[in-house]
Parts: structure tokens; sequence; C-alpha cells
């Protein structure tokens, strides 16, 4: 009896990684601080702590990360962040930039 083997062609698959981007709020003179860690606490998720502290950090240096995402999510976090805070009537600002990491 004749065994026959049938070998299945595999096709390897290069997945690409999306591009990431850091979204970073801006520190300005206006925004509370307490607003600051509510949008850090209800957009991105941080917990009370690590929302105070990046909190914190935006109010000393200017800047500070508030999470890396891919495209779509980083811009739909900023048009979040900026919806609401004109609707509590705050200038708090946040942009994104390419991780080149």
């Amino acid at each position: 009896m004749e065994e026959k083997i049938f070998l299945e062609e595999q096709e390897e698959i290069s997945i690409d990684a999306p591009d990431r981007y850091r979204v970073y709020l801006l520190n300005d003179d206006y925004t509370t601080m307490d607003f600051v860690v509510h949008v850090l606490m209800t957009i991105f998720d941080k917990s009370k702590v690590e929302a105070t502290q990046i909190m914190l950090y935006v109010h000393r240096h200017g800047k500070g990360l508030a999470g890396i995402y891919p495209k779509e999510i980083a811009e739909t976090k900023v048009a979040q962040v900026e919806s609401l805070a004109r609707a509590n009537g705050f200038p708090l600002k946040c942009t994104i930039e390419r991780d080149d990491q």
C-alpha cells in the first residue's frame, strides 16, 4: 500500500506593527491641576497617583507624556482632551509626536 503525503505550502507573512504616537499634555496658566488629573484618569485611564505624577511633571516641565498609541487613537485622544477642556472652560492643549523608538 502506497502512502501519499501532501505538504501544504506555507507563505510567511510579515505584519508590521502600526506606527505609534506619543500624546503630550501642555502646561498653561489657566487649566486647574485637578482638571488635568481628571483628564488623565478619564481619557487616558490613569490611576489617581499616576495622573497626579504626570500632572506635576506637566506643571514643572511644560509638557508631559500622557500615553503612546497608534495614530488614530492618539488623534482621538487629542480631540477628546480638547473637547472636554473647552466644555469646562479650560484652554488645555494636547499634541502628538511620532514615537521613533
